[in-house]
């Protein structure tokens, strides 16, 4: 499996799995798959929408990590400083929790729908909580 599709309301994703990069947050994630949450926007990390996971464990460590994603990236946050969650930049974005600057896997690179980003953020931030779906397309 190299890429997934992702479903956030009406808009429909495809994102790359960055398996080079982050090979265990890669697994550990998609032997969950489908994978179904609410996800909301983001309090601190600036244009994005986050999925919090509280203390779920994935059992990986830091890997390909950053704090400043692109946009269109997905991170995984593994838990430690903050709860963990998932982080969907569709915008500028500095991630960060209240406490303080965190840094995410990155795993998850949108490749098609990128022209979608700004109405699933906006969709996100002015109508509130939304169902997200994660689930292998090849």
């Amino acid at each position: 499996m190299r890429r997934l599709k992702i479903l956030v309301a009406s808009h429909v994703f495809v994102a790359k799995l960055e398996i080079e990069r982050a090979p265990k947050t890669c697994a550990a994630f998609t032997s969950l798959l489908p994978f179904r949450n609410q996800t909301i926007h983001s309090r601190w990390s600036g244009e994005a929408v986050w999925v919090p996971l509280g203390d779920y464990q994935f059992g990986v460590d830091f890997e390909n990590h950053t704090r400043h994603p692109s946009r269109g990236d997905i991170l995984l946050y593994p838990g430690g400083h903050s709860e963990t969650e998932l982080l969907f930049a569709y915008g500028s974005s500095s991630f960060a929790s209240k406490m303080g600057a965190l840094a995410g896997n990155h795993f998850l690179t949108i490749v098609e729908g990128r022209e979608q980003l700004a109405d699933m953020g906006n969709l996100v931030l002015w109508k509130g909580a939304q169902p997200i779906l994660f689930e292998a397309l090849d």
